[in-house]
Parts: C-alpha cells; sequence; structure tokens
C-alpha cells in the first residue's frame, strides 16, 4: 500500500467520498454525512487528505482531518478532527483502515495539534472496534451530529 497526499476534492478523494457516503446511507437512511467540508479544510499545514493505492494503483483507503478550535460545536483549541475514514469492501481486514489512522495522527501531531477527535455512529461497529483498540476513549460530543442520539464522539491524546 502506498498513502498520498492529494487534495479533498482530487477524483479519486471524490469517488471514495461518493462510496462512503453510499455506505452512510445504507446504514443509516439518511442521504450520507451532512457535515460541511470545504476542500481547503484539508490543506496542509490545516489538515491532510490522504488516499492509500493497492499495487494496482487503484485508490483503496483514505482519511483526513482538519484542524479544529475552541468553536461552538464543542471543539477544543489544538483538536485534530478525523473526517472520511474509509476503506473500501474488498480490502477491509487487512489493517488498512489501521494504517491510515496512524499516518494521520503522526501527520496531526507534526503539525502541532493535541487532540484527535472523531464523530462516527452507533451503526459502524468496526469503526468503534478501531478507535477502541487504537486509545480512542469517548469524550462529550462536538460537531453537526452532536445533538444526535446515534452520534458517538471519541477523542486520544496527540
Amino acid at each position: 500500500m502506498i498513502i498520498r497526499r492529494v487534495r479533498f476534492d482530487h477524483p479519486d478523494a471524490v469517488k471514495l467520498n461518493d462510496e462512503v457516503q453510499a455506505e452512510y446511507d445504507q446504514r443509516y437512511g439518511d442521504g450520507g454525512d451532512a457535515t460541511v467540508l470545504d476542500a481547503a479544510d484539508f490543506d496542509p499545514p490545516q489538515g491532510v487528505y490522504l488516499i492509500a493505492y493497492d499495487e494496482r494503483d487503484r485508490p483503496v483507503a483514505t482519511g483526513g482531518w482538519r484542524s479544529q478550535d475552541r468553536n461552538e460545536e464543542g471543539n477544543e483549541d489544538g483538536d485534530a478532527e478525523l473526517k472520511r475514514m474509509y476503506v473500501v469492501a474488498e480490502m477491509r481486514g487487512r489493517g488498512l483502515a489501521r494504517r491510515m489512522l496512524a499516518a494521520l495522527e503522526e501527520d496531526a501531531r507534526m503539525a502541532g495539534r493535541v487532540r484527535m477527535v472523531l464523530e462516527t455512529g452507533t451503526k459502524q461497529p468496526e469503526a468503534i472496534a478501531l478507535y477502541a483498540s487504537t486509545g480512542y476513549e469517548p469524550c462529550a460530543k462536538f460537531g453537526y451530529y452532536r445533538h444526535h442520539e446515534e452520534s458517538l464522539c471519541y477523542a486520544k491524546r496527540l
């Protein structure tokens, strides 16, 4: 697997984002994640967007982080918000999400962020298991879905 930095509006990022949105819709039936994201949110040094490619140069996993500081949606100063973690179905179970998460954490740490935060949902047990196994702990809800019953938020000190 080769991990490359790309813009959030790169064609491969758009393709994988469409796939993850379809999966969110299938699991939650709400059309996907309505969180507003802008490609510039992930431009270094305020964030990064990564895509993992397989040996045939196919995009197979993705994830990004964007800087957040204290705001009305519940973030704290120094937060790096994890977004769009996704592995295509046929590549799951091979450790790609774990490798992507480690790369994102290291990048956020090097950018001076002090805490990685994420929002997931009750219908994503695989994500919950990944985050719990890598040191993430439940935290106060934040972000667009902070008032939704199915929303779960986690944080980890970097």
